[in-house]
């Protein structure tokens, strides 16, 4: 294949683009949200392009030759609601604790993985397939490649021999499918063959497809999981969700014609092609389903799917806008730009298109009624990825949602709550049969069937009851956001209490303070240097444990208190709470302690930085009402650092929002730089490595955290505002109590803010170190100056 690429500057090359094939280029549209590459992308993983409505997604790799568009779909998964719910018993627990009383960490650890744990799992997440479109060696020039954030459009176009290309494609989430637009002014046509594939599974066929007319591609199959593993043994997966998936061709001249599972088109001037695919997750017959989404879409136009797509993406997106300055950097490919960082140089303007990527990520891969994103969203190539693209519930599924609320997109935390529900469902059985315990309880990690069972090879990973806990903040911060009282009284609160419920029944009396302890308890994926040298994970209780215990406790007696509860319930948590053990302990040198004793770290810069819990996304510790604590994380973090942590692109994005909250500016920036330096790539996914999308939402939702906060009593304006952003403005961000804020500042120092607050009452907005109480009318805009609120 013969390709000839000619890189000009963008101002050249727009005129051209214009001209050809009569498309607005992205200064003239008004948007300066586009990533673009003058070359086509070789790798998925760091260079293909994804979009996505939610439940249907793709990656675009724009190869003029033989182009690939991978697909995926949320629901592709082998196996079932399966595997059991319970591993162990309430005897087999009392063993571990009276092990870890004695002394005996190693034992005990021992005991709580071979007694409770499913060990090794591999039942994964997987492709739906790949639509290949063949188009032959041909010598190209002016290539273009990109992805508009503005729109949720990725567009591919050069110059052939005769004309001018472009492929135009993006998911739609109200005509519930994908779209692909191939068109040229080249007037003898293209000419090219497509066909959808799908991998083997351990030798075997995945799918049949068929051409059921001359324009259109059937693939139908089931996932499997052949090399599939449970308890660390293999274990084949035949059976699992059933799928099909369909492509319709719509041409403008030139002829189709389909022949053994593969359309050729001649001649044509325009085609249109129109991807629908359905489950049996989703649907009973979800082959009827997809006839009639394909017969529905089919019948529209490219432009007018293409304007309900962009109506329905854009009142997502723009919500928020975020301007750092900086724009004169678009003249520059984004891979190139991305270089310039990796070398040390500034661009704000390319944080704030990072900020708004992760925005760009969730509304792609979490809509209402769609699963909830997983550790790669919903994209992926294989058919084993990754830490299987499960759930992990030790931060990384969590910090997927960080950014839903305080960048206005409230409503794209719901799949995370239907999980959740889902979760708890198994999670209850778990609890009582496995612990003979109330409530429900999930561990570490989970999966697309929701167990709460453990899985854990190795005690310090897997071993931990903390994860239904923490997903409990997220039902309780989409209250404070909202103030949505039905979700509170229906969803947040009768969640809330069956996870108080479990832990009101699995707290120990500790015999050495009398005081009630998570045992046994592990400080996730770490380990400590125990007695006799050796690294060990179980103890008698561990900060995080403490802390997600004391703020589930917390957030039931304060939700109870709001929707007027008194019964025996309330009386037995406010009880247990007063000798709960503090969850954040001051060691001898001045840290907050990770375990329960001041031990040595077997990693003492290991990625999770659990013990920080409190701090972010927790909000126990605060600088106003608790020094002391503040103090002693913010020793936590520098120890951590100096000992080289936040090593993964996840972690990194935590000390970003640790970063905020400890209102520390310079490290905020640091941070930042950092994370773009090492963790993104040309196509700005995060990367641990392998890729893994946490560390895109983590990023955007520090990029906030470092603008406003809610947390405590006051709406705390730039409280960690970087250097290398001396002026800017964003517009649309949420704080707690329902107020959507627009801050504009100046040469490092804010000059006002615009304010519309959904509820009235009195609102406390703090600027350094300036404190102004102002009385709001619900849905009555506000212009606030720093003068006034410094008066």
């Amino acid at each position: 294949m013969r390709i000839r690429l000619f890189v000009q500057r963008i101002f050249a090359f727009s005129i051209i683009f214009l001209a050809l094939c009569g498309c607005q280029s992205a200064e003239e549209s008004g948007s300066g949200m586009v990533l673009w590459y003058n070359s086509p992308a070789t790798d998925w993983s760091t260079e293909a392009l994804p979009i996505g409505n939610g439940r249907l997604g793709a990656m675009v790799f724009g190869d003029p030759a033989h182009e690939r568009i991978q697909l995926n779909e949320d629901s592709m998964w082998p196996g079932g609601p399966d595997w059991g719910n319970a591993q162990g018993n309430r005897a087999d627990l009392e063993k571990v604790r009276a092990l870890l009383v004695a002394g005996k960490a190693h034992e005990a650890d021992k005991a709580w993985v071979g007694q409770f744990s499913h060990k090794s799992i591999i039942r994964s997440h997987q492709t739906m397939g790949d639509l290949f479109l063949d188009f032959g060696d041909r010598e190209i020039s002016e290539y273009r490649r990109q992805l508009d954030l503005d729109s949720s459009l990725v567009t591919v176009s050069y110059n052939t021999g005769a004309g001018r290309f472009t492929e135009r494609i993006f998911a739609s989430s109200p005509h519930n499918a994908m779209v692909l637009e191939l068109a040229t002014t080249d007037a003898t046509g293209i000419d090219l063959s497509l066909h959808l594939s799908r991998p083997e599974d351990d030798g075997r066929p995945t799918v049949v497809v068929t051409t059921p007319s001359n324009n259109e591609i059937l693939m139908e199959g089931e996932v499997t999981q052949y090399k599939g593993k449970h308890f660390s043994k293999a274990e084949p997966i035949d059976y699992g969700v059933k799928f099909q998936t369909r492509l319709k061709v719509n041409n403008e001249g030139g002829t189709v014609s389909a022949s053994e599972g593969r359309l050729a088109l001649k001649g044509v001037k325009k085609a249109t092609i129109y991807i629908v695919a359905a489950t049996s997750y989703y649907h009973d017959d979800f082959k009827a389903k997809n006839e009639a989404d394909l017969q529905s879409v089919s019948n529209v136009s490219f432009n007018e799917i293409l304007k309900a797509h962009v109506d329905d993406y854009q009142e997502l997106f723009k919500r928020v806008d975020l301007d750092l300055g900086g724009h004169e950097l678009d003249s520059l490919p984004t891979n190139v730009r991305l270089e310039r960082i990796k070398s040390g140089q500034s661009d704000p303007d390319f944080v704030a298109k990072q900020f708004q990527f992760g925005r760009y990520l969730l509304i792609s891969s979490s809509r209402p009624g769609t699963n909830a994103a997983n550790l790669q969203g919903i994209w992926n190539e294989y058919l084993q990825a990754p830490w299987n693209a499960d759930y992990h519930l030790n931060i990384n599924l969590q910090m997927n949602y960080w950014p839903a609320e305080v960048t206005n997109l409230s409503e794209l935390h719901e799949p995370l709550f239907d999980f959740t529900e889902r979760l708890m469902d198994r999670g209850k059985i778990t609890a009582k049969e496995q612990y003979e315990m109330r409530g429900f309880v999930a561990h570490q990690a989970t999966d697309f069937w929701a167990p709460a069972w453990m899985r854990a090879e190795q005690p310090y990973w897997g071993a931990w009851v903390g994860g239904g806990g923490w997903l409990m903040q997220h039902f309780w911060d989409h209250y404070q956001f909202t103030k949505d009282e039905s979700f509170l009284r229906n969803r947040a609160y009768p969640a809330i209490k069956e996870s108080a419920l479990f832990y009101l029944d699995w707290l120990m009396k500790d015999p050495r303070d009398g005081k009630w302890i998570s045992a046994p308890a592990t400080s996730p994926e770490n380990s400590y240097i125990a007695a006799d040298g050796k690294s060990a994970a179980t103890v008698l209780g561990t900060a995080i444990d403490q802390q997600i215990i004391e703020e589930v406790f917390t957030n039931a007696l304060a939700a109870a208190s709001i929707l007027n509860i008194e019964d025996e319930f309330v009386k037995e948590v406010r009880e247990k709470l007063v000798d709960l053990r503090p969850g954040i302990v001051i060691g001898p040198d001045g840290r907050i302690l990770e375990w329960d004793r001041p031990y040595d770290e077997a990693e003492k810069g290991h990625r999770h930085m659990s013990h920080l819990y409190a701090i972010y996304p927790g909000n126990t510790i605060t600088r106003e009402g608790t020094p002391d604590w503040f103090d002693a994380a913010k020793k936590s973090t520098e120890y951590r650092l100096a000992n080289g942590g936040a090593g993964t692109g996840w972690s990194r994005a935590w000390l970003i929002n640790l970063s905020a909250r400890l209102q520390d500016a310079d490290e905020v920036e640091k941070h930042v730089d950092l994370h773009l330096q090492k963790s993104i790539v040309p196509n700005l996914f995060d990367m641990h490595p392998p890729f893994q999308i946490d560390g895109n939402f983590g990023f955007t939702a520090g990029i906030a955290e470092a603008l406003l906060q809610s947390h405590t009593d006051n709406i705390h304006l730039l409280p960690a505002l970087p250097k290398n952003w001396p002026s800017g403005s964003v517009n649309g961000l949420k704080a707690r109590g329902n107020l959507t804020i627009d801050i504009y500042w100046k040469d490092g120092l804010l000059e006002k803010i615009k304010v519309l607050p959904k509820i009235s009452g009195s609102y406390k907005f703090k600027y350094k170190n300036s404190v102004k109480t102002i009385d709001l009318n619900e849905d009555e805009s506000y212009v606030i100056t720093k003068k006034e609120i410094e008066e």
